[in-house]
């Protein structure tokens, strides 16, 4: 039977009643058992005391919940057991009490092991009897496809189970590995060069699941009239089993049953005996009805259990990933099967009138919000209610955004121009994303207030964060879709109220911009701290007629008084001060900026004047500017201890020596960097000043957010102080350009930062560090002058600013155009950017019906070129970002990668096929030849053949190129892109509760509190489930971090699962290639290495660097340690050869990362001489391992132990060789005097190579014998015993680089715990 889960997180299970009795567990859990009204009659369900990780899924007894959970949690697990699928209307009770579902079970009084409840069935409702039969259609796989705007083809897509290898699945299940599933891993004839295979996104074909039912739906009798409702009569149901039989079913107050109604006679009474058919649940009407459906509905889930739980479970508390390659529209795993109930299910869920969508989303918030939270449990409460909330609200905004973006929505002034109007959906606000009014005419118009909405939902969120104490914000929700950029927000409660003459509008701050100003003395404590948490200060602004008002926060930040007497806090889109010195090079105001633009060498405008710096840098300025002062205190103090020891003493002043020792331990140097001997003589002196104690509270700093910003001070102390402010705000711009940025490529550049993969993780890294997306032209310049280092980061930083120019263009010509031609605009954009290669004049095709219906249409996407469209990207480029592209810039696309970065920028979903990015083959294409990135691969990739089957796709195309077409073939078409999903951000704030005990229980191990630290991260994890559910990219990522915690701790069986879970639910939720999904891969299979299952290991290693080879293309930096690791694996699965071959493969990548002369490609050496050696090709190893001698002599010196272990090590490495030789000579001899008394055998003839030999060394007689057998020590030195061996060195390969290993002697565990 499957895994089941509980609302919050995986249920987990004890294998007997016996384990129950174990002293370790009655320690930990006790039991519940479930008094049902039928078969099984009684379950059991374990409590667990502390948090549920501490258990492991053994088998499916028994259901398991939390102490610490609600009693609905207790609720759910019973009907997700298999044995109790038919209950979804009861409650419970305990000694004849009813039990409220939203206590806690702790709560329950007498409840304690072996307490025994009762399992009630309630009458139904109409809702709970619709959701019965919403339930029930999907247990029993009637439900069939569901085409869903918002979550798009293939939601939530989960590769896991495909990756995992056979071997792994068998012993999952307990069966034995023999033949050839044993002996094969999945690394056999790795092809490095091969580009990235499309396949790699896909899941494969599965065959369809058993069908219990022909169909389950509403009755055409449907609704009940007036008098049978008064009699209990719900809904009708029509059901045809797999028998063929149909039935008509009524849904009673009391259950269900068969009823005599037919087609086209109306009686919903119960059929007589023996017909009759009745039960409280449906699922036992239909069981009694249908025998093929009893037989089927076992094997159905069967089929279920064949996947892992979690990649099929539904997400509940976030919106699941839409991939951006997916199966073409006939493949099997689309097909859209005939369903009648589909269009049903509106009513099922929601009810007639729809009330049940219509939510007041602003008061739930805000009630939330104000919920107590004094204790754990209170905020755990509180904590997990917000999450769903939040959760619910974003998916209805988006769904509204959508709506309203196709014109499905009136607006509610029709009379505005389009930009202005705004709407309402299910109690959701919506405005477009642009200066419909003349708000920011100023300062950029549409562009500033695109830009000032995207950043005001992130100041929501940060202010969520903080979560302040009588300070309230609305949801807010920014959709990016078909061009357009909307924002959803709650309605807050008279923010459309006609004020009285005299009135603002807004309560506090900036009312009409800048020229009136208001002041209310109820949001000075809390805007006060908003504003001590973004390092910001009060200060003064001055209205239009020069009147001085002191605000807290920015005069862009408002607050209103709403009419439910809540504070709320709007328009946080500047929460942080401007870049001065960016808007002093870039902005000019109204300048022309087709002339300024038309001047290669000037960059133009900057589009927008809302360039602000980053809350990060704000705090890593301030973080300086505490050091300092904290610096300043301990000199001064140590200045004032000098003078007061001079008077009493009246002797000679400290020696300096004492201060410089005492600066540097302040100053956080590192203490080799002070002078042996000095450390020495002042030891004394240095536990008293550790013990120096400051306190940080007479420490302020804050910055002015309306520098720069056009206010004007009056008198001259209000000149002098803005003249400060406007000083400290420089220094922040200074300090990001002359400190932040070098560092950062400084970082990269030494190896102290993992590598980005992609533009994604390119930028959250960029932002991390406190660096806005504009410096990717800087950083991109920094780059290439460092060097090869960070080559790869200048790439992907030109590529990111590539993609984010035609995203801008692409959205321009989107903005205004209907619907039906976004697939012609985007299609025809992406030939003339990336198709240039095989059609450089590519022409769009347009309906003429659909011309001729939107005669209004702006349509001026069909006079974009290649050229025009590289001119308007290069223009993007230089506006945006300050870099001028290279004059051939194009060539040098990398198609796949740039397709990658603009399809998730946008939201579209291609579909998976062979893209013909340069010209066409001259030899046909094999039909049956693998998808690579626009190269048509044999049927053998990488080693795994293709079968036909795999192949087939119901005759669709394998390419964009038309066979029997005389039109001129181009790269993409319309039907191409199959779908466009939005691009959601949302303001859902993190929970704080689960982030404590998670940096508690790190805490705690690094001060070797083992114990407790288990305990804290355990407790952390059962939050994080809790609060955000298991299909979350917060728990994603803290289950990673928690398996390597574990994997560190030695509880390697506790990472693997945990990794396991990471690598599902970061594919469901963050995407099945992002770039933390292919790291959680490779820390599965390094786990997996760890625990003994390393086949398993090298499957996980191989999907990731086929999904690398997409993202970022072979030959990436961090991917050198990577093949290092696989190289170590299938060492230790005896696979020498093998592993020779992939140690050669990461030198590859080192020569172009890193200098020849490196410790790095020294340390690689190392290892790879090691791997000739156990490969019987002692020539190349002796070689190698010279090479890595001389590189750590001339880097480390003679006396570095790293040099002395290679030196050992070509010792003994050219003794083997001599050895060998030697033998190789004897052998040699004996064979040709054989040859002189043995005439049949010729000198044509070739001795068979042995396993690990290659046919050249069989056949000039090279032994197969260990290297290490040596018959004994020459005394001739080590260039002699070199010209002894005879023959030239059998390995070719150029010496590489390897990252991260200055000690040879991590060549095995060492080089596996790098990655």
């Amino acid at each position: 039977m499957v895994d089941e889960t509980d609302l919050v997180g995986e249920a987990k299970l004890v294998e007997s009643k016996d384990e129950l009795d174990n002293d370790q567990t009655a320690d930990t859990v006790f039991s519940l058992r479930v008094n049902l009204p039928h078969e099984p009659y009684r379950i059991q369900i374990m409590v667990a005391l502390v948090p549920r990780c501490y258990f492991r899924a053994q088998s499916l007894n028994v259901p398991q919940v939390s102490h610490q959970e609600q009693m609905q949690d207790v609720r759910q697990s019973i009907v997700e057991f298999p044995g109790t699928f038919q209950y979804s209307c009861f409650h419970l009770e305990h000694n004849g009490e009813r039990i409220n579902d939203y206590i806690e079970l702790s709560e329950v009084n007498g409840l304690s092991s072996g307490s025994e409840i009762t399992l009630v069935e309630d009458p139904y409702t109409e809702k709970e009897a619709r959701l019965h039969v919403v339930r029930i259609r999907e247990l029993i796989g009637a439900a069939g496809d569901r085409t869903d705007m918002l979550h798009g083809i293939s939601a939530g897509l989960s590769l896991h189970d495909v990756v995992a290898a056979p071997q792994h699945k068998a012993a999952s299940n307990g069966q034995p590995t023999t033949g050839e599933t044993a002996d094969a891993h999945a690394m056999s004839n790795y092809d490095f060069e091969s580009p990235g295979s499309f396949s790699t996104l896909l899941p494969p074909v599965q065959p369809p699941p058993p069908k219990t039912i022909k169909s389950i739906s509403l009755s055409p009798w449907n609704p009940p009239p007036h008098y049978l409702r008064q009699k209990g009569h719900l809904i009708y149901l029509q059901v045809t089993t797999n028998e063929g039989e149909q039935h008509q079913i009524t849904s009673h107050v009391t259950g269900f049953y068969v009823n005599k109604s037919t087609n086209s006679r109306f009686d919903p009474f119960p059929k007589p005996a023996p017909k009759t058919h009745a039960a409280h649940s449906l699922l036992s009407v239909i069981s009694s009805l249908s025998p093929l459906f009893v037989s089927s509905f076992p094997q159905l889930l069967e089929y279920n259990n064949q996947k892992d739980p979690m990649a099929t479970f539904q997400l509940t508390n976030t919106i699941p990933s839409n991939p951006w390659l997916v199966a073409p529209s006939t493949s099997p795993l689309h097909t859209h099967h005939s369903d009648i109930t589909r269009t049903q299910e509106n009513y099922l869920m929601s009810g007639q009138e729809h009330v049940e969508l219509l939510r007041d989303w602003n008061e739930e918030f805000q009630s939330t919000r104000e919920l107590p939270r004094e204790t754990v449990q209170e905020r755990l409460f509180r904590d997990r209610l917000t999450s769903k909330l939040f959760a619910d609200y974003n998916e209805c905004a988006a769904r509204g955004a959508l709506l309203v973006a196709r014109g499905e929505v009136a607006p509610l002034n029709p009379t505005e121009s389009r930009d202005a109007q705004i709407f309402l959906y299910n109690n959701v606000f919506f405005s477009y994303g642009a200066d419909g009014v003349g708000t920011f005419a100023a300062e950029g118009g549409d562009e500033a207030a695109r830009v000032a909405t995207g950043k005001d939902v992130k100041g929501v969120k940060a202010v969520n964060d903080l979560d302040i104490p009588g300070l309230f914000t609305p949801g807010t929700v920014v959709v990016d879709y078909l061009g357009k950029r909307l924002v959803g927000q709650s309605i807050v409660p008279g923010i459309f109220k006609q004020r009285d003459p005299g009135e603002n509008q807004i309560d506090y701050g900036g009312v009409e911009g800048r020229d009136v100003v208001a002041e209310h003395e109820g949001f000075v404590p809390v805007f006060e701290k908003l504003s001590k948490s973004a390092r910001v200060k009060r200060h003064p602004v001055w209205d239009k007629e020069g009147k001085r008002h002191d605000l807290e926060g920015s005069v862009e930040t408002k607050g209103l008084l709403g009419t439910d007497g809540r504070k709320y806090v709007l328009d946080l889109y500047r929460i942080t001060p401007l870049d001065v010195n960016w808007l002093e090079e870039c902005w000019v105001g109204k300048a022309d900026v087709v002339e300024a633009s038309a001047n290669k060498s000037h960059h133009g405008p900057y589009p927008h004047r809302m360039a602000v710096l980053r809350p990060e840098l704000v705090e890593a300025f301030w973080k300086v500017k505490l050091k300092n002062w904290v610096n300043e205190e301990l000199d001064r103090r140590r200045q004032a201890k000098k003078a007061k020891g001079e008077l009493e003493t009246g002797g000679t002043p400290t020696n300096e020596s004492d201060a410089e020792i005492a600066e540097t331990k302040t100053n956080g140097a590192k203490a080799d960097k002070t002078d042996e001997k000095m450390a020495t003589n002042h030891n004394s002196e240095k536990p008293e000043l550790e013990q120096e104690r400051i306190d940080v509270s007479n420490f302020y700093f804050a910055l002015n957010p309306d520098v720069f910003a056009g206010q004007v001070p009056q008198t001259d102390g209000e000149k002098a102080e803005w003249a400060q402010d406007e000083k400290d705000v420089g220094e922040v711009c200074d300090y990001l350009r002359s400190t932040i940025i070098p560092e950062f490529i400084h970082d990269l550049d030494e190896g102290d930062l993992g590598y980005p993969m992609d533009g994604e993780s390119l930028s959250r890294l960029m932002h991390k560090r406190g660096i806005n997306i504009r410096y990717l032209g800087k950083i991109a310049a920094l780059a290439r002058a460092q060097g090869r280092r960070v080559e790869s980061v200048n790439i992907l930083a030109i590529q990111e600013m590539i993609s984010r120019g035609f995203k801008h263009v692409a959205n321009r010509y989107l903005r205004y155009l209907p619907a039906p031609f976004a697939a012609e605009c985007i299609a025809h954009l992406l030939n003339c950017l990336l198709g240039t290669g095989l059609n450089a004049n590519p022409v769009v095709e347009i309906d003429d019906t659909l011309r001729s219906i939107y005669p209004e249409a702006d349509l001026g996407f069909e006079k974009v070129t290649p050229e025009s469209l590289k001119h308007e990207v290069e223009l993007q480029v230089r506006r945006r970002y300050r870099y001028d592209l290279d004059e051939e810039w194009v060539p040098k696309i990398r198609h796949v990668q740039l397709l990658r970065e603009i399809a998730l920028k946008m939201g579209l979903q291609l579909e998976a096929k062979e893209y013909y990015f340069l010209d066409k083959p001259a030899t046909p294409v094999d039909p049956e030849g693998t998808i690579v990135n626009g190269v048509a691969k044999s049927a053998v990739a990488n080693g795994n053949p293709t079968t036909t089957k795999k192949k087939k796709r119901s005759g669709s195309p394998t390419s964009s190129i038309g066979s029997g077409s005389s039109k001129p073939p181009v790269t993409f078409t319309a039907e191409d892109i199959m779908n466009i999903v939005p691009v959601i951000k949302d303001s859902t704030p993190k929970s704080a509760l689960a982030e404590e005990a998670l940096e508690g229980g790190r805490i705690s191990i690094m001060q070797n509190q083992k114990e407790v630290g288990q305990e804290l991260l355990l407790e952390s994890l059962s939050l994080h489930e809790q609060i955000y559910g298991i299909l979350h990219p917060e728990v994603s990522r803290v289950y990673n971090q928690l398996s390597l915690l574990y994997y560190q701790l030695e509880e390697k069986s506790a990472a693997v699962e945990l990794a396991r879970k990471a690598v599902i639910v970061s594919e469901r939720t963050i995407g099945i290639d992002s770039a933390e999904t292919v790291l959680n891969y490779l820390n599965l299979g390094l786990f997996e290495h760890a625990n003994g299952n390393t086949k398993s290991a090298l499957a996980y290693i191989k999907h990731a660097l086929e999904l690398w080879k997409i993202i970022y293309g072979p030959g990436h930096p961090d991917s050198i340690t990577t093949i290092n690791n696989a190289a170590v694996m299938l060492q230790h699965i005896k696979e020498f050869h093998e592993s020779r071959l992939w140690f050669e493969a990461s030198l590859v990548v080192c020569e172009k990362t890193y200098d020849r002369q490196s410790i790095h490609t020294a340390t690689l050496l190392f290892q790879l001489a090691q791997a000739l050696a156990l490969d019987n090709d002692s020539k190349g190893a002796v070689n190698r391992m010279r090479e890595c001698y001389n590189i750590f002599l001339n880097e480390l010196g003679a006396k570095d132990r790293n040099t002395k272990e290679a030196e050992t090590w070509l010792e003994q490495l050219t003794q083997n060789a001599v050895s060998i030789a030697k033998h190789a000579k004897d052998v040699q001899a004996r064979k040709l005097r054989r040859i002189n008394l043995t005439p049949h055998v010729t000198l044509a003839m070739r001795p068979q190579p042995q396993v690990g030999q290659s046919s050249a060394d069989a056949a000039n007689g090279t032994s197969g014998s260990d290297p290490r057998s040596s018959i004994g020590l020459d005394s001739r030195s080590i260039d002699e015993l070199m010209k002894f061996i005879e023959g030239s060195d059998a390995s070719k390969t150029t010496p590489k680089k390897r990252p991260g290993r200055n000690n040879p002697k991590r060549r095995g565990g060492g080089s596996i715990g790098g990655s």
